[in-house]
């Protein structure tokens, strides 16, 4: 990993897993009409998982063998993996892709109170605080026009949602447990922890011997693991260790627009006008919160 990365780089890697991670809502969407959410993610984790291993192996680099880096795998594997995964999945049943992508944007929300209240480990500066609230804003502007309205109906699910996001903000925390590893090893080895965890789950709930998925569930599936996960979570563990925790989770608010408009592109959803104007303020949020913490006016600090 370079000392001083590319911002320019940097920030097109953070794109592109903004990209990847909004198509996946699309990608569930189609998958688990035909495909129970347990059978799904174990899929998911274990595909993506074996292709990072692939590539390991191809570029010669060993999984670490301590019981201590393993028990970080599995921890990472709960709470970047198998629970957000899995709640999302099983959410997708009843809300909509573009939905879940709105609610799911809450990430770097959590990310920056936890590191406030319990963690300290990133610099709270007056623009990441407005990256925030800009964020927090769209979000409530979104969610008042195009969530209340069915809240009594599908409001298990979108709590559902929120605790994934909440998940997803303790693991771009504890990530930084694998700084100096090289961003495919913890990629690979909290996915193939998932996968261990989920596969005897789905062998006695789903049986999924006994399914018979759609052809396009299984290439939903397919292009879940390979894109939105294995390349996706290399790209991720990189982006943790040189924009920090919260600048990488950030880009949740990039993934709000990507993803609502791959849900209306490809499964006909809609947003109304004041949903468009929360969307504009996420993306200012993301602003905020990423371009500045690259600048030499304002770092991070790491303790």
């Amino acid at each position: 990993m370079p000392q001083k990365p590319n911002l320019a780089r940097e920030l097109s890697l953070l794109l592109a897993l903004a990209t990847l991670w909004g198509a996946s809502y699309t990608f569930i969407k189609i998958g688990v009409e035909t495909i129970p959410p347990v059978t799904l993610i174990a899929a998911r984790t274990l595909i993506a998982g074996a292709i990072l291993l692939a590539v390991l192996r191809y570029r010669q680099i060993r999984l670490p063998t301590d019981r201590a880096t393993w028990r970080r795998f599995f921890l990472q594997a709960c709470l970047n993996s198998v629970i957000p995964f899995t709640l999302i999945a099983w959410a997708e049943q009843s809300v909509d892709a573009g939905l879940a992508v709105i609610l799911n944007s809450a990430t770097p929300i959590f990310t920056f109170l936890l590191t406030v209240l319990i963690v300290r480990h990133e610099q709270v500066t007056a623009r990441k605080l407005f990256g925030v609230m800009a964020g927090l804003a769209g979000i409530c502007l979104v969610i008042g026009v195009e969530a209340l309205s069915g809240l009594g109906e599908s409001l298990m699910a979108q709590i559902a949602i929120i605790l994934a996001t909440a998940c997803y903000a303790g693991a771009a925390i504890f990530s930084k447990n694998f700084k100096g590893l090289d961003p495919a090893v913890p990629a690979a080895g909290s996915l193939i922890s998932g996968a261990v965890i989920l596969l005897p789950v789905s062998l006695v709930v789903d049986r999924p011997w006994t399914l018979d998925p759609s052809a396009a569930s299984v290439l939903a599936l397919l292009a879940l693991s390979a894109f939105s996960t294995a390349l996706a979570f290399a790209i991720y563990f990189r982006l943790v260790q040189t924009l920090g925790s919260v600048g990488t989770t950030s880009q949740a608010y990039l993934r709000v627009p990507i993803g609502v408009t791959i849900g209306i592109v490809f499964l006909g959803e809609s947003l109304s006008p004041t949903a468009w104007i929360g969307l504009i303020c996420v993306i200012s949020g993301v602003a905020a919160m990423t371009i500045p913490a690259r600048l030499g006016t304002t770092r991070e600090r790491i303790v």
